[in-house]
């Protein structure tokens, strides 16, 4: 195996060496990353494609990432309703696709509901309680760690379909 070059050995041991809350937001954000990118190339049509006996389509992921987002980085921290803050009133609801939604329109949201995410945790502290959930107050610590987890498995599922949707092209033509 070949040897690291020095930078990349020195950039991995200051990731190793940052603080836990930069090692959690660096994890989250490339999760984050993932999902917005996972409809790169795709045709709306196959961002829409149901491949699954579910309503889980790569188009309908980002929507509900951007849902989770919402619940997590706003419902909780804030304490206002999901009708206030114009998000769905439950999971499933916020997979399904309206006729206007787009690749673009959908993808923009997520980021900038990722914005607002990253802006609304930024003054609290890992340790912070965010009152508005419906559980009950929960630390930040415990917010980023349920957020780290929903969105993995998300990219793991987007890996997948994505995976199906270009093997359908291969066999398409």
């Amino acid at each position: 195996m070949p040897a690291q070059p020095q930078h990349q050995h020195q950039h991995q041991h200051e990731q190793f060496d940052a603080p836990l809350r930069t090692q959690v937001e660096t994890f989250l954000d490339q999760h984050r990353d993932g999902l917005a990118h996972c409809l790169d190339g795709l045709t709306e049509d196959e961002a829409r494609r149901r491949l699954v006996p579910s309503s889980t389509t790569l188009l309908g992921l980002v929507k509900h990432a951007t849902f989770v987002e919402l619940v997590w980085f706003n419902e909780a921290i804030t304490g206002r309703s999901r009708d206030a803050i114009g998000c769905a009133a439950d999971p499933e609801e916020s997979f399904q696709l309206a006729p206007e939604d787009t690749i673009e329109s959908v993808r923009t949201a997520y980021l900038d509901t990722c914005a607002a995410s990253r802006a609304a945790a930024a003054g609290l502290g890992l340790d912070d309680l965010a009152p508005g959930n419906r559980r009950g107050p929960l630390p930040m610590r415990w917010i980023y760690l349920h957020m780290l987890r929903e969105l993995a498995q998300h990219c793991g599922h987007a890996d997948i379909l994505r995976e199906q949707v270009l093997s359908a092209r291969g066999s398409a033509s």
